[in-house]
């Protein structure tokens, strides 16, 4: 009875061992993506001279235009980032550039979950969910609920203070699911910062969401102003990674 009881014990961690699956990961490259998206004057260049770990890093640019009435997307995208019931870990790291000037009324989005709702219903075309972004010198992250047509949005104050010109870590561990069943954490630099259970995390609809990351100079469309004196932002990331375990995501473990 003993030795069966080991050998189920031994079963039962192997099996977790084996489902525990890094499902993306990229070192910095532009290699390897679903898609890459500029608009207008921006840029995803892969350098070597600022990189976060190894050797490559993305930098992402983007330019305001006063007589220009578009989005500001400079992103990477991967699909099939999630769909309800997944439970899954997410990671980057970032760094504003030295000289970022942290206005306090405009935000800029680094990271998202994004899907593609056309095809189902007519109340909303690209729509994202949880979102991550700094707004001055503040990071802030966010749940969307509800459904595509009756959309709930809840911001989350990480608390965190963001120092430009160094490189930061971002975790995320969500189960997505649209009753209260869900959860969300996310870590910046190692330090767990939101923790939120028997939550909905995402809409009713189920379809599969893109991860994104990238600079997203939203506030610029959708305030159609530049508040500030600094119309050229860069963003660098590296080491984007999303799986089923934090070590999966960890880019400090990977």
């Amino acid at each position: 009875m003993g030795f069966k009881h080991s050998l189920l014990t031994g079963l039962a961690v192997l099996t977790t061992i084996t489902q525990a699956v890094q499902l993306f990961s990229n070192t910095g490259t532009t290699s390897g993506w679903s898609s890459i998206q500029t608009e207008h004057n921006g840029q995803v260049t892969q350098v070597t001279n600022v990189v976060g770990e190894g050797t490559t890093a993305l930098k992402m640019t983007q330019t305001y235009d006063s007589s220009y009435t578009g989005r500001y997307h400079s992103e990477v995208h991967v699909d099939n980032a999630y769909s309800i019931g997944d439970q899954r870990f997410y990671g980057f790291l970032f760094r504003l550039s030295s000289d970022w000037q942290s206005d306090p009324a405009q935000g800029y989005n680094l990271a998202q979950f994004i899907g593609d709702f056309s095809a189902i219903t007519t109340c909303d075309g690209w729509m994202p969910s949880t979102m991550i972004w700094v707004v001055g010198n503040q990071l802030y992250t966010r749940l969307k609920t509800g459904s595509v047509c009756s959309q709930t949005t809840t911001q989350i104050s990480t608390g965190v203070t963001v120092t430009p010109g160094e490189w930061h870590k971002i975790v995320v561990q969500a189960s997505w699911q649209s009753n209260t069943s869900g959860f969300f954490k996310l870590w910046y630099d190692g330090t767990k910062v939101v923790e939120q259970y028997n939550v909905a995390t995402t809409v009713a609809e189920d379809i599969p969401f893109q991860f994104r990351v990238g600079l997203y100079a939203n506030s610029w469309y959708d305030e159609h102003q530049m508040k500030g004196t600094q119309p050229f932002r860069q963003v660098w990331f590296d080491e984007i990674a999303f799986g089923t375990t934090f070590a999966d995501a960890d880019p400090s473990q990977w």
